[in-house]
Formats: structure tokens, C-alpha cells, sequence
């Protein structure tokens, strides 16, 4: 398996079965999405930075609600998060995903902006890979992201949705602030990650990918 940074909270995630894209963006944020390839799409938010699904190729599928689903062999499983009626109004309802495939369960928390319960984290289960927002204002607070990693325990962290010399939104905070606060320090950018079932890291890795924005 394979997933690259196409940069805010879009992943390309490429498997033996399908290619996944997670919230891609519009034309305006700074970042230039390309016209990536994809089986699934999916869309956390209705937002223009996360539900740009119309320059995403090879006819996808697009989930964007909660529910059970099952798409080029791979599980699908979106939980809604509440939010504030003013964010709902103007942002729309977060949706986060998790994806079971090739043996290994994969989670995007779209734009998470509040710590998850008890309940929610049961309903998510074992993580091997997350996906998780940590640049605050819109979403997690650093401090609470890296609060909610441990919870959840995964084997592998990609941050996402954070400052950036790319964003024309420069409101979030830096990625440098969300490792502090797990206290990890000196990660070189990697312009992709590879794993298999078999080569997960025994204990929480967090990996900084590169955007590669039009792969």
C-alpha cells in the first residue's frame, strides 16, 4: 500500500485492490490538486476545500455520509461528529472514515474539531494508519490532536490539514506546533509512505509526507 500527500486533507491512497482520495480540494486554496485517478472518493465536509469530487478521474464512487459500505473490495465505515450549528451552517456536517483493506484499517477524521468520546473511539476500533487534523481554528488544537492519538494508538500518524507556504488560508497553525506537542522532533518531509500488514512499525510512528499535489 501506498499513500502520498496531494496536500490540506487530500491523501491518495493506492492498494492491490483500488486507489482511494480522501477530501480533495478546489482550485482556490493555494495547493493545485491535478486530476488524480481514483476508485473511491471521499468527502468529509461539504466545503470547497474537501469536496472538489469533479477533477478526480476514472469514474469513482463518491461517499460524503455516514454508513456502511463496501466498494472495489474495500470496507467503508463513515461516523458522523457534531459540531456547533454555526460550523454546520457553514462548513457542513464532519464525517470521519475508516477503510479496511489488505488487512489493515486505515482512518481520516475529516475536519475534527472536537475531542472524540468514549463511544466514538470504541465505534472506530484498531487503527493502523490515521489521518488526522492539527493545525486548530477549524479543526483539532495541536494539543488536542496528539491527546486524541494516543487514545486511538495507531501504528502510523500522518498529520494534515496545517499551515502551509502553499495555503492562501494562512489561519492554521503549523505542523512544528502539533509535534511538539506529541514530543517528536527533526521528521524529514518523505514524499510517500509504503507498508504492508507485515511491516507496520511496532509502536506509533508519525511520518511528515511532502505535498505532492497533481500525482
Amino acid at each position: 500500500m501506498e499513500i502520498t500527500w496531494l496536500g490540506h486533507s487530500c491523501f491518495k491512497i493506492r492498494g492491490k485492490q483500488a486507489a482511494i482520495v480522501t477530501d480533495p480540494y478546489g482550485t482556490d486554496i493555494g495547493y493545485a490538486l491535478g486530476k488524480p485517478t481514483a476508485n473511491i472518493v471521499t468527502v468529509s465536509h461539504n466545503h470547497k476545500d474537501h469536496n472538489n469530487t469533479a477533477d478526480v478521474l476514472g469514474e469513482p464512487r463518491v461517499v460524503s455520509h455516514p454508513g456502511e459500505y463496501e466498494i472495489a473490495g474495500v470496507l467503508i465505515f463513515g461516523l458522523s461528529t457534531p459540531r456547533n450549528a454555526e460550523k454546520d451552517i457553514l462548513r457542513g456536517k464532519n464525517t470521519i472514515f475508516v477503510f479496511e483493506t489488505e488487512e489493515i484499517t486505515l482512518c481520516h477524521l475529516g475536519n475534527l474539531d472536537a475531542p472524540l468520546s468514549d463511544s466514538q473511539i470504541e465505534e472506530i476500533g484498531k487503527v493502523d494508519v490515521l489521518m488526522i487534523p492539527v493545525g486548530g481554528n477549524y479543526t483539532l488544537k495541536p494539543a488536542e490532536a496528539a491527546a486524541l492519538v494516543r487514545r486511538l494508538d495507531p501504528r502510523i500518524v500522518l498529520p494534515m490539514h496545517y499551515k502551509s507556504p502553499y495555503l492562501t488560508n494562512d489561519d492554521l497553525e503549523p505542523v512544528d506546533n502539533f509535534l511538539r506537542e506529541y514530543g517528536v522532533s527533526d521528521l524529514a518531509p518523505l514524499p510517500k509512505i509504503s507498508f504492508n500488514k507485515n511491516n507496520l512499525p511496532p509502536v506509533t510512528q508519525v511520518t511528515l509526507l511532502e505535498a505532492q499535489p497533481g500525482k
